[in-house]
């Protein structure tokens, strides 16, 4: 079965799920309105009329409680059921180009002055992360970003590979993840959670903890004593003692129960996250090292924070009318604030690395969705010695039906490129596909060709460039100050790949050329390799001072019907003709 036909089954299928959710809210709610008159009728005739006695009520009351609870699971269940046909209807919009919208756009993760990011439409609508991020979690939005933000090593490309690979067919668990992390993305801060556990403890357990025990004891002796034997006197002491140990620790127990409070938020779903991928059966290295990692003193995390939820319950509890009576002179507060400690050390120190084991998986599972979806995408073959060749190169954003692909080949013995060709005539879109391409296979996606043979590169780009009012700053100078930093980059490993759209068109010819020139031999020198495109002629001369490391090749155009016609395919050679002036002459300029 194709990925439409899969999808739209499991569509299928989850809006029946929902249609019968809907039958039986609707029926619940009938009845429990219907229990509800029996209940006032009841209370009517035992009050008013006493014609029935009071304790009749215990049945239409114990029903209805019942009935809510009943109707509270039925209503969650609608909504997850809600929720995954939200999935699968991305899913087809994803597969029908028309996903445009929808989704997480990731505006908060562009970076000012990031060497690529904007040029290629990381973020933002109808961007590269919108289209394939499926992370549930701020935290698994964010290593998504990081992904797509800078090439991984050799090791990890491969790694990530092979993961993606293994979780291609992993339907179920993209269902359930984002069916459950909706809950976890608005409701566990997980910045704060990480930033409490670990935090230096405020109270260690020993004697301290001891003498609260102890008290506690005697508090709940004396009690004892008092009602069984009429021993007030050891009560009053004990509850004059409680008192008094718990005003010496209440400023620690204090600071300890808000830090918890406002760290500790709807942690059974973070915990039912963490149970599904423990329990996946995963094989490749970097899976099962991501589980085996979820995991301290010999029980896994989610064992750890189920029992952190548990805790989280009985803090809240304190504000129950019984709990408020009972428990300050047993050191509730205190012993709660212990106990939180205590899991503090025990698996503190842990939870910022297994938060960062489900924000992996969530980020595998976006690209492996990517991967399932995208059938004829293959990865990339990742090598060591400078190389960039690709054959077929398409806009992974560029709906298939107008997508136009295109080849290249650069390497140690044809470091450049130069591409010719008029306005709107495909150089740009040819360098933001090569672009976003070498981005997927750096993060271990797929990637839009038919085959891609590169080495780890660094994308360094001046394909949107701008002025800026506020910074005070015009093109030109925005321009080659990206420069300056793309030539910084190609100092260090790994290799660059410079993609120069129009390099320095804010000054005149010559100086365009002589500088264009001078970055580009700097460039080469540090070994990198890359394209810049002109409609400037005069620039497709470098090339002559740089065989046989750099050729020329172009994009055609022409008139027809008064209209520019574009084929948006490269050819060898520096373009031949310029149609500029016909246009200009076809809408009316006398030139």
């Amino acid at each position: 079965m194709n990925p439409t036909e899969e999808y739209s089954r499991r569509l299928e299928a989850r809006k029946t799920v929902v249609a019968a959710f809907d039958k039986q809210h609707i029926r619940v709610g009938n009845v429990r309105l219907v229990i509800g008159l029996a209940g006032a009728i009841t209370a009517y005739s035992a009050f008013a009329e006493r014609s029935m006695p009071m304790w009749w009520l215990a049945a239409p009351i114990a029903a209805f409680i019942a009935l809510a609870v009943w109707h509270e699971r039925i209503l969650r269940g609608r909504t997850l059921a809600q929720r995954a046909v939200l999935c699968y209807e991305r899913a087809l919009a994803r597969i029908h180009d028309t996903w445009t919208g929808s989704g997480e756009e990731g505006n908060r993760f562009i970076e000012s002055g990031h060497p690529y990011a904007e040029d290629l439409d990381l973020f933002g609508k109808g961007s590269l992360f919108q289209l394939l991020s499926l992370a549930r979690t701020r935290s698994g939005e964010r290593t998504l970003a990081q992904w797509l933000l800078a090439p991984a090593s050799f090791e990890d490309v491969r790694a990530r590979q092979e993961a993606v690979a293994e979780l291609r067919d992993a339907a179920d668990l993209r269902e359930r993840i984002f069916v459950l992390g909706e809950d976890v993305r608005d409701t566990v801060n997980t910045d704060k959670l990480v930033e409490w556990a670990e935090a230096p403890p405020l109270l260690r357990a020993g004697p301290l903890w001891t003498a609260a025990a102890g008290v506690t004891l005697l508090v709940a002796a004396s009690a004892i004593a008092w009602a069984t034997l009429d021993q007030r006197t050891m009560f009053v002491g004990s509850l004059a003692l409680a008192t008094v140990y718990g005003y010496f620790l209440r400023p620690r127990v204090r600071t300890v129960l808000i830090q918890v409070d406002e760290a500790l938020h709807a942690l059974d779903l973070l915990a039912s996250l963490l149970k599904l991928i423990e329990g996946q059966p995963f094989q490749t290295p970097m899976l099962r090292a991501i589980q085996r990692q979820l995991t301290a003193h010999g029980k896994p995390a989610s064992h750890h924070v189920a029992a952190l939820d548990r805790l989280e319950e009985w803090i809240d509890s304190r504000d129950n009318q019984l709990m408020r009576l009972i428990g300050p002179p047993l050191l509730m507060g205190t012993h709660l604030a212990f106990a939180a400690e205590r899991w503090r050390a025990v698996a503190g120190p842990s939870i910022r690395q297994w938060l960062a084991g489900v924000s992996t998986v969530e980020a595998l599972l976006s690209l492996s969705a990517y991967h399932y979806e995208h059938p004829s995408d293959p990865f990339p073959e990742i090598v060591t010695e400078p190389t960039l060749e690709g054959v077929e190169l398409g806009h992974p954003l560029v709906p298939l039906a107008r997508c136009v692909t295109n080849s290249i080949q650069l390497g140690r013995d044809r470091q450049l490129l130069v591409v010719s060709g008029s306005n709107m005539s495909g150089k740009s879109t040819y360098l933001r596909a090569i672009g976003i391409n070498v981005v997927l296979a750096m993060a271990g996606a797929p990637v839009r060709a038919q085959k891609l043979r590169l080495c780890p590169l660094q994308v360094g780009s001046t394909i949107r460039v701008n002025d800026s009012l506020q910074g005070g700053s015009s093109r030109f100078f925005a321009e080659i100050t990206r420069l300056h930093t793309i030539v910084d980059l190609a100092a260090k490993p790994p290799t660059v790949l410079f993609l120069l759209d129009e390099v320095l068109a804010g000054t005149n010819s010559r100086d365009r050329r002589i500088g264009a020139e001078g970055v580009i031999r700097e460039l080469l020198t540090r070994n990198a390799i890359g394209l810049i495109t002109t409609h400037d002629l005069a620039l497709t001369s470098v090339v002559d001072a740089l065989e046989p490391r750099a050729a020329n090749i172009h994009f055609e155009d022409h008139l027809e019907g008064g209209k520019l016609r574009f084929d948006y395919k490269v050819r060898p050679g520096v373009v031949q003709k310029s149609n500029a002036l016909e246009l200009m002459r076809s809408i009316g300029l006398d030139v």
